[in-house]
């Protein structure tokens, strides 16, 4: 695997990125400079930690952007759960958008414990 590109948690990370920036676009205006910036920055986060971990040559440098990246799924669904509470998303919208963030995290946390594994640092 040469590039975080080819990783399959980074995939489904670029997915769930793009699928927020779409759910986000109808959001009230007024919402433009607080929840639709913090929702975009928190799951662009989760994609970006992937890529700068995949980057690091040992695996403890890994594992801290990987653990950023699984924070910034769970600050994600965290926003998600404002857009609920404030009618901005029905909970069948919120539910599938958690389950992709909550999908990602277990996949953040398999790619941790292979690496882990690569290491000898079981």
């Amino acid at each position: 695997m040469n590039s975080f590109t080819d990783l399959e948690v980074w995939k489904k990370s670029r997915i769930l990125r793009n699928k927020i920036s779409e759910l986000v676009k109808p959001f009230p205006s007024d919402e433009r400079f607080r929840l639709v910036d913090q929702i975009i920055r928190s799951s662009r986060s989760i994609g970006n930690n992937i890529a700068e971990g995949h980057g690091r040559f040992h695996y403890a440098d890994a594992a801290k952007f990987l653990i950023n990246a699984r924070g910034s799924a769970a600050e994600t669904i965290d926003h998600l759960i404002i857009a609920l509470d404030n009618n901005f998303i029905d909970n069948t919208v919120f539910e599938s958008f958690k389950n992709d963030c909550e999908e990602c995290m277990r996949m953040i946390n398999g790619y941790i414990n292979f690496l882990r594994k690569q290491s000898g640092n079981q």
